[in-house]
C-alpha cells in the first residue's frame, strides 16, 4: 500500500511565549525530496523535531505520520565514541537484514571510509564522524529521512560521494532536510533523480 503524504496544517510553536513556528502549513508529498531553509531562529530544526515526534506543538495538525518509520540525521553526530565505525552503524541493524556486513563495509568505501573495524570513531576526524552518522541513518529502516545540516563539515569530495550514496540508498523514500548550502539541492537532485522543493521559512514571516 502506497504511503500517504505527509501534511503539516497550521502547525505553531512558541519558546517562552514567543512564537518560532507560525501557522505553518505544507504538505510533503509521498517519497519527495524537500530542502527546508532559513535564517537561524526561523524554526528548522523545531519544525524537524516535531515531525520526529520529539517536540510538541501548541496549535493544528500533523498528518500521515502514522506507522512511518523515521530515520535522522541530527546536527550533533551521536555516535558512541568507545565503538568502532562498523559497530556504530550495526546497531541500527539488529531488527533487520537488508543489509550484510560485506554491504556496510562497501558503503563505507564508498564515502571514503576504509578504517572501519579497529579503531574507535573517538579517533576520527569531524568529516569523518560525520559520515559514519550518516551511514548509520541509511542502514536503519525507515521510511522517512529527517536530516540536519547533514553535510556540513564536510569538502567537496567527500560531499559529493555521500549525497550520492544517499541517493542509492533512499529510493522511494521521502526525504526532508535543512541546508544552509545553495549548491547542495543540485547535487541532491542528481544523486536522488529527483526534483528539490525548497521551502523557506523566512518567507512565511
Amino acid at each position: 500500500m502506497a504511503k500517504s503524504d505527509i501534511i503539516a496544517e497550521n502547525i505553531t510553536k512558541s519558546y517562552d511565549n514567543k512564537k518560532v513556528i507560525d501557522s505553518f502549513s505544507h504538505v510533503f508529498e509521498n517519497n519527495s525530496l524537500t530542502i527546508v531553509k532559513g535564517k537561524s531562529g526561523s524554526g528548522k530544526t523545531t519544525f524537524l523535531r516535531i515531525i520526529m515526534g520529539l517536540e510538541t506543538y501548541e496549535s493544528g495538525c500533523l498528518k500521515g505520520m502514522d506507522n512511518r518509520k523515521i530515520s535522522a540525521v541530527f546536527q550533533e553526530n551521536r555516535l558512541c565514541d568507545n565503538l568502532t565505525a562498523l559497530l556504530n552503524v550495526k546497531m541500527v541493524t539488529d531488527n533487520n537484514n537488508r543489509h550484510s556486513d560485506a554491504e556496510i563495509v562497501s558503503c563505507f568505501h564508498k564515502i571514503g571510509i576504509e578504517d572501519i573495524s579497529n579503531k574507535p570513531v573517538s579517533e576520527f576526524s569531524g568529516g569523518m564522524k560525520r559520515r559514519v552518522a550518516i551511514l548509520r541513518a541509511l542502514i536503519a529502516d525507515f521510511d522517512i529521512l529527517i536530516m540536519d545540516e547533514p553535510m556540513k563539515g564536510l569538502d567537496r569530495i567527500t560531499k559529493e560521494q555521500t549525497i550520492n550514496l544517499i541517493g542509492e540508498l533512499t529510493r522511494e523514500k521521502t526525504i526532508i532536510m535543512t541546508s544552509h548550502d545553495e549548491s547542495e539541492k543540485e547535487l541532491f537532485e542528481k544523486a536522488t533523480k529527483r526534483k528539490a522543493f525548497e521551502l523557506n521559512l523566512d518567507d512565511r514571516e
